[in-house]
């Protein structure tokens, strides 16, 4: 994928070491992008030619020395997928004001801190997409086992709308809410619940499947390129149709 004067475009990942951001960065590789990733506890794997950052999106000054890297290494970048994210499994009387803390640092606070850095270069240049991965939890899909996660990804498209304005008419910001994906751990929780998971919430969905990961790569890969320009300030629900 080249940017203007030929140049391969940039693409920033964050939390891709493993399951749908590691699916991302593979496929913004397979379509020629310049890949460059962040990840924090996971140590990355089969990731051959990507660059990698270790940045704990609870900490600004993780944030703040890896965007120095990333401008030292890279000078900018074109495209900006917010990832990471934490998800904090706890029935709801058990729940602590630090699990609440850390799930808005890293999905929400973190994610404003190094979009704001990024965002504000792309912006300079007039030139530049942002894509932010919340969830059909933010849209009607609540659970009080993960309300923190959910205020999250519901105030993550609150960001997204704010950015967007922020930043026309020179960089397109637009948000995804994908529902159920078969990732590694959501296998994992299936066979650890004997097979009833993916069984009985595939119930709840129009296309009776949980989304592969390319499912939700192929619409950030659109998203990213060119003929996504008009879009903008934008949610896209993609869940299959759940109901």
């Amino acid at each position: 994928m080249k940017s203007g004067g030929g140049k391969m475009k940039n693409v920033l990942i964050t939390g891709g070491a493993s399951g749908l951001g590691k699916t991302l960065c593979k496929a913004f590789k397979e379509n020629g992008y310049n890949v460059i990733f962040t990840y924090h506890n996971t140590i990355p794997t089969d990731m051959d030619g990507m660059y990698k950052i270790k940045c704990d999106l609870a900490s600004e000054e993780d944030i703040n020395n890896a965007q120095e890297e990333i401008i030292t290494k890279f000078g900018y970048i074109d495209v900006l997928v917010n990832n990471a994210a934490v998800e904090i499994n706890k029935d709801f009387d058990i729940k602590t004001k630090e699990d609440f803390m850390y799930t808005l640092e890293v999905n929400l606070v973190g994610t404003f801190l190094l979009t704001r850095k990024i965002g504000n270069e792309m912006y300079a240049r007039r030139t530049g997409k942002i894509i932010n991965i919340s969830s059909n939890n933010a849209l009607g899909k609540y659970d009080p086992v993960t309300l923190e996660y959910d205020a999250s990804k519901n105030a993550l498209i609150s960001l997204t709308y704010n950015l967007a304005k922020q930043y026309a008419p020179y960089v397109n910001v637009n948000a995804i809410a994908p529902g159920w994906i078969k990732t590694k751990k959501v296998i994992e929780q299936d066979e650890y619940l004997g097979g009833n998971l993916i069984k009985e919430e595939s119930k709840k969905i129009l296309l009776n499947r949980f989304a592969e990961e390319e499912d939700i790569a192929n619409l950030v890969l659109f998203l990213a390129s060119d003929k996504a320009n008009y879009i903008n300030s934008e949610v896209i629900k993609i869940d299959g149709g759940s109901y």
